[in-house]
């Protein structure tokens, strides 16, 4: 099909366009961005006034559940929700069952997403057999399958040594590792921040040293290995002074951080709100400011939206019982877009944390607008107010704690591969 988004304002951060252009895509890509293109007739016109066309969004951290856990959520709701949220790549991690450690895995889920057909679904191998942290996982098959890189997922590897290890043998396989800092006994007795807040409510605490006694250990592994590595999820502003000083250094590591941590704090687990039990915890006001600036100095390159999808009783009980996340795909663009409203992000860096920069970190060719470039597009509605409602979302998942906030901008179209996965009604 032949498309022209017309009369929009598009916006490229990799090429710092930013400008009022017609896009025209055909046979999936796009062949043009310009005023006007001669002989270009088109299946389908967009008309695209008012609004802001970006690249499809790259997110490096989203559970679809499938396989393993199909009765919370699948790759076929999941991948609905992304496109939903304007996400035309996602990275899946490791930690689904069975574990993604073997080619089967992989392509047992590209092929349910190639059937989905609405968001390329790219796949974290296990830097560990199981994630068990003893025997190394064959990290050339799981390259030669598509993995983009390899990580342990949320398990963490106690032995020292099996870590440096992996990180040498990724090195040589020049994959990049992706990491989940935390001390595992610092963290194991703890479920929200240590601080005033959970002596209030009595509940066990995990301290911000779980997570930089974490980052300053692998710092030290991947200076001695030389292995390219991306760190998942920082949530304290001494993690981001860590990995600001190693990228000083010349260390080759980038950092994201999670939509939510960047806008809550402890503070919002209020009287026991299970819907904010996140790993790693919310933290105090000024570890989110702290986060905030590193985005807009670029430490933290990437924002994403760590999305795990669960069903209404994993929220119900007492707090500390309860299952840690949430359901993120469909906030993700609105809150990071809110940053920029409230002047804490300016547009550019903002959509490229969305875009550009994860597509760099997983090696890729997505998050662009560009000619000859495949046609991911998100057509966004800056001035459409609406309420956030979990009820409503597309995913399978309802546990998001922004339940009645109130956004501005609102995906309106999603174009993967140059065909139209979603519009808004």
């Amino acid at each position: 099909m032949k498309i022209r988004i017309k009369n929009g304002r598009v916006i490229d951060p990799a090429s710092q366009l930013d400008a009022r252009q017609d896009v025209y895509i055909s046979d999936g890509k796009i062949v043009a961005i310009s005023d006007y293109l001669d002989d270009f007739s088109a299946d389908r016109v967009i008309d695209a006034t008012g609004l802001l066309v970006i690249p499809g969004l790259v997110d490096l951290s989203v559970r679809l559940r499938e396989p393993g856990q199909e009765h919370t959520a699948t790759i076929q709701t999941e991948t609905a929700a992304a496109a939903a949220g304007g996400v035309t790549t996602v990275c899946v991690p490791p930690d689904t069952d069975p574990v993604i450690d073997n080619p089967a895995v992989v392509e047992l889920i590209e092929d349910r997403a190639k059937k989905a057909g609405r968001t390329m679904v790219l796949s974290i191998g296990a830097m560990t057999q199981n994630l068990g942290g003893e025997l190394l996982a064959e990290m050339a098959r799981l390259k030669a399958a598509g993995c983009v890189g390899i990580s342990n997922g949320l398990s963490a590897i106690k032995n020292n040594v099996i870590l440096q290890r992996a990180m040498a043998y990724a090195a040589t396989m020049d994959m990049t590792l992706f990491l989940n800092a935390a001390d595992p006994w610092l963290t194991k007795q703890g479920c929200v921040h240590q601080g005033a807040v959970s002596s209030r409510l009595g509940l066990g605490g995990i301290p911000e040293s779980a997570e930089t006694i974490g980052v300053s250990r692998d710092l030290i592994l991947i200076e001695e290995t030389g292995v390219r590595a991306h760190f998942h999820n920082l949530s304290c502003g001494k993690a981001v002074k860590l990995i600001r000083d190693a990228q000083n250094r010349g260390l080759p590591v980038t950092a994201d951080v999670s939509a939510h941590h960047l806008h809550l704090s402890e503070h919002d687990l209020g009287n026991y709100d299970s819907l904010s039990h996140v790993l790693p915890p919310l933290r105090s006001i000024r570890d989110r400011e702290q986060l905030q600036q590193g985005v807009r100095e670029g430490v933290i390159a990437a924002i994403s939206s760590h999305h795990q999808p669960l069903d209404r009783d994993d929220k119900l009980g007492p707090f500390a019982e309860t299952q840690p996340g949430i359901s993120g795909l469909e906030t993700l663009l609105s809150l990071t877009l809110k940053l920029v409203e409230d002047d804490e992000i300016e547009l550019q860096r903002a959509i490229a944390a969305l875009t550009c920069n994860p597509a760099d970190i997983l090696g890729i060719d997505a998050g662009q607008l560009k000619t000859g470039a495949i046609a991911d597009v998100c057509l966004v509605d800056p001035d459409s107010e609406f309420e956030c409602q979990p009820l409503n979302f597309v995913s399978a998942g309802k546990n998001s704690p922004f339940a009645g906030w109130l956004f501005n901008h609102q995906v309106s179209h999603t174009l993967f591969h140059g065909r139209l996965v979603y519009e808004r009604d």
